[in-house]
């Protein structure tokens, strides 16, 4: 249903943007220019699938040819997606504005997983909830897909907090604690209750590798960031700070930090069922290395190597870095991660290069969640789920546009943005 709706809204999108083309109300900017290799990889993917599903390569036959159509349908719109990001955000205001979107859905997601937790309310709005009883999910069935779609906010309202802090150090101690009040209590602390609220929504997902993908995204992105952002480091540290110990630390102690650490204690790979279908899957992939056995088909050809263990219908094999490839070969899957890959290394350029202070925070956040989603795909199919596959697509895109739109100027054009110069 949600794929659906989206790809609807998608496509009266894309006639709307092709018709501003045609009458010339709308020209290319220089961001779709600049992902002319992303692009190019994703549509040269999308050919060949659809010539495999054809099966104008005789060496291939999809293991269930409608189930590749859907699954080729929704790849495109996703693409779609992606294309359209570039053309429509034409200034910071539009990113800012997109950013901001993301952050309050993102809010509005964890405040509803944390209330249905505490207050025992098991209920997706007028369904009950069949699993993942006690724990806070939002509207996702499952909590694991709730944690992925916070770890992108989270990183993306972290973001937005290093873009309001002010450069440089500070001279004097007033200046230090003036900076600091403003961080806690100024005008940053709209985002920074969002920021609170979405780390005990993390928390109540009581993901395992969620949790543990979010640290690792801040942990590298951090890293990147301060040898980057070295005249800014002073707020960026006392930033992580303020997320390690008031979030994790207090807030963890009123909301059950503890009970997800017993949880990463009391894993057992052996009695994981994940690891099991994990581990299975991977012979799927040996005996179809090249081509796999058609996107969206895992299901049909999992049986083959289930167990008895497996009675009911695995859809996913739990683990993106899997299935991609059991579906679509290494060849089919090679284009999507030289796509993750650029758009990664171009994150980090953006940080490097640009001056503007909004693009290379906006930087930073496209590199934590691109790493905290790029961990997570090890152990769930959070891009499986339409909500978190287009929100990691608009994450894919905001590399490109970070490193190809202009500064916002203020009134006076002979004044720049403060924070701003030739990037």
């Amino acid at each position: 249903m949600y794929w659906y709706s989206g790809q609807v809204a998608i496509q009266l999108l894309s006639v709307w943007v092709l018709g501003l083309l045609v009458v010339g109300k709308l020209s290319f900017p220089p961001a779709f220019k600049a992902a002319w290799l992303p692009i190019s990889l994703l549509s040269i993917f999308l050919l060949f699938q659809w010539l495999l599903n054809l099966e104008v390569v005789s060496v291939f036959e999809s293991a269930d040819r409608s189930a590749t159509r859907s699954q080729l349908l929704k790849t495109f719109c996703l693409l779609q997606l992606f294309c359209l990001m570039l053309m429509l955000i034409t200034e910071q205001r539009y990113f800012k504005w997109l950013v901001t979107a993301l952050l309050i859905s993102g809010t509005f997601q964890a405040v509803y997983g944390t209330l249905m937790t505490v207050t025992g309310t098991d209920y997706i709005w007028n369904y009950e909830k069949e699993a993942y009883r006690g724990v806070a999910t939002g509207t996702f069935i499952n909590r694991n897909h709730l944690a992925g779609y916070l770890e992108m906010t989270i990183a993306l309202g972290l973001g937005l907090m290093i873009a309001s802090l002010s450069e440089g150090r500070s001279r004097t101690w007033r200046q230090f604690f003036r900076g600091l009040t403003e961080t806690l209590l100024g005008e940053k602390a709209r985002i920074r209750i969002c920021l609170v609220l979405m780390v005990i929504g993390l928390i109540l997902t009581r993901s395992r590798m969620g949790n543990t993908a979010f640290f690792v995204g801040m942990g590298v992105a951090g890293v990147i960031g301060l040898f980057l952002f070295r005249r800014s480091q002073p707020g960026i540290v006392l930033l992580f700070v303020s997320i390690l110990i008031i979030d994790i630390l207090l807030l963890g102690t009123f909301f059950g930090v503890e009970e997800l650490q017993e949880r990463l204690q009391n894993t057992s790979l052996e009695k994981e069922l994940r690891p099991s279908t994990i581990s299975l899957s991977l012979g799927l992939l040996q005996a179809a290395p090249w081509l796999g056995y058609g996107l969206g088909t895992f299901y049909a050809v999992f049986p083959q190597v289930r167990d008895g263990d497996y009675a009911s219908l695995t859809l996913h094999t739990h683990a993106d870095v899997l299935q991609f490839p059991i579906e679509l070969g290494l060849v089919g899957f090679a284009p999507l991660l030289i796509f993750y890959l650029y758009s990664l290394y171009t994150a980090i350029q953006v940080q490097r290069k640009r001056h503007n202070r909004f693009y290379r925070a906006m930087g930073f956040s496209a590199t934590m969640a691109l790493v905290a989603i790029g961990l997570h795909s090890f152990a769930d199919f959070n891009l499986q789920i339409f909500a978190n596959a287009a929100t990691f697509v608009c994450i894919l895109a905001m590399p490109f546009l970070c490193a190809n739109l202009s500064s916002q100027r203020r009134r006076s054009s002979k004044m720049p943005e403060s924070g701003s110069g030739a990037g």
